[in-house]
């Protein structure tokens, strides 16, 4: 570890800027999950759909987020239930945020849902997506959807490919690992 000026540089990488007197550090992990939660939070500003539908952030870091949407009326089907569309929407909507986190410019490749238990009126369900592996430009995604009590209403497995550009190329390029 070297000290220079206000920044603490390990193995060449900087790790975090601190003013005189801070003892708190920020480990590269720490600062990957922040930068991750800029993007998806500027990815969900843009996203029309998303916010359409109320679906609001949880939580978020790097290959991971955390999302909700309360059933409405105009989102239940014929038998009363959600309609299994906007449950896959909601799933697709966790995965494109937990893929985007790196900034780069990710896209649904295939995807597919098992619907487990019926989503109600009224209920709010939360999509947790998780990365399961990236290498290169190709990922692959789980999203649990769960209802009330965390009863488990659907289970979606998803393929991203990145393709050219950012996400938000205001933020530039995400912290790298060491």
């Amino acid at each position: 570890m070297i000290h220079v000026g206000s920044q603490i540089i390990v193995n060449c990488t900087i790790l975090q800027e601190f003013k005189l007197g801070t003892k708190k550090l920020m480990t590269i992990e720490d600062a990957r999950n922040s930068f991750a939660k800029k993007v998806i939070q500027s990815l969900h500003a843009k996203d029309e759909t998303a916010r359409s539908l109320g679906i609001s952030i949880d939580a978020a870091g790097m290959g991971w987020c955390k999302i909700n949407m309360v059933v409405r009326a105009d989102m239940v089907n014929g038998h009363a239930v959600a309609h299994g569309g906007f449950i896959f929407t909601l799933a697709d909507t966790a995965m494109a945020y937990a893929s985007n986190g790196e900034n780069n410019q990710t896209l649904a490749q295939h995807c597919q849902i098992t619907f487990i238990s019926p989503g109600k009126q009224g209920e709010t369900l939360v999509a947790t997506a998780r990365e399961v592996s990236r290498t290169h430009r190709n990922g692959l995604y789980d999203v649990e959807v769960l209802g009330k009590n965390k009863r488990l209403v659907a289970a979606f497995r998803g393929a991203t490919r990145t393709i050219k550009g950012q996400t938000d190329p205001d933020l530039g390029e995400a912290p790298k690992t060491i």
